[in-house]
């Protein structure tokens, strides 16, 4: 029997009342294909027998804890299409602004590296959007300790036919020089289990999102690890966790008095990106 998108939300509903309608709405509009002003338009479109039946499926992986980019088995990114699955952090919104603070610091024949790579995702839109601007000669580097986001990120690069070396790498260990290191690593700390998202600790790798009791165990490593890595005048750009500005702050002055360490708030006002940058 056809139904309409609004029948399917009532039915989802009625299916699981943990489903968040906004989750639904998601998987719904993607499946059809639709801009989100689209799917608001077409509440009373009709789905055909296979819509229905794959929603149905949807709605079940849903009332489980499945994330919606899990289930399509992609997620956005600053307008790029990204492969993810279990095993691979789900890139975020706030990651985009960290690729656009980098990409307004590229030069020309940069070597650049994506420390804790996941799915890929900071590469392929930072060298697409690279391109745009009529970069030329950047040489990409990706690493992660984990082999399922390496496979993945393979995928992606290969998708966007990117050309980068791939390095299975615990932080800087064993990577070579470069003129930038970007990397949203883990910070989440410990305690902060109890206020996060159920399908983000169902599905998303804690190897990913956890670092220690203050969520600084990443950014230690990092610190005492980066001489060895950045090329003269070399530059890195972090994510942070909003609540860990002034512990970061105090690390990274006391562990890199040579270099030149710069705050940036996101959009929501938050701070949440580091840059810095090696006097040498």
């Amino acid at each position: 029997m056809h139904k309409t998108i609004k029948d399917i939300r009532i039915m989802a509903g009625e299916i699981a009342e943990n489903i968040r309608p906004e989750d639904i709405d998601y998987v719904l509009a993607e499946r059809l294909n639709l801009t989100p002003s689209e799917f608001e338009l077409k509440r009373d479109m009709l789905l055909d027998d296979e819509q229905v039946k794959q929603t149905k499926k949807d709605i079940k992986k849903l009332a489980k804890g499945d994330s919606p980019q899990y289930i399509l088995g992609y997620a956005w990114f600053l307008g790029y299409k990204i492969m993810v699955q279990k095993g691979v952090l789900i890139p975020r919104f706030e990651t985009e602004e960290l690729v656009e603070w980098t990409l307004n610091n590229l030069k020309d024949n940069d070597s650049v590296l994506d420390l804790g790579t996941g799915s890929g995702c900071i590469t392929v839109a930072l060298s697409q959007e690279a391109k745009k601007k009529g970069l030329s000669n950047l040489k990409w580097t990706i690493s992660d300790v984990s082999d399922a986001a390496l496979r993945i990120a393979e995928e992606n690069l290969l998708t966007y036919q990117i050309d980068a070396l791939v390095r299975k790498a615990n932080v800087l260990i064993g990577l070579g020089k470069f003129d930038k290191i970007i990397s949203n690593p883990p910070y989440i700390k410990n305690s902060e289990t109890n206020v996060m998202d159920r399908s983000v600790l169902k599905n998303e790798p804690s190897l990913a999102l956890f670092a220690g009791e203050d969520g600084l165990d990443f950014y230690r490593k990092f610190a005492k690890e980066v001489r060895d890595h950045l090329n003269a005048h070399g530059e890195f750009f972090m994510e942070f966790g909003f609540s860990e500005e002034n512990e970061l702050r105090e690390l990274l002055n006391k562990e890199l008095p040579d270099f030149d360490i710069e705050f940036k708030k996101d959009m929501a006002g938050k701070p949440r990106m580091v840059h810095g940058r090696w006097q040498k």
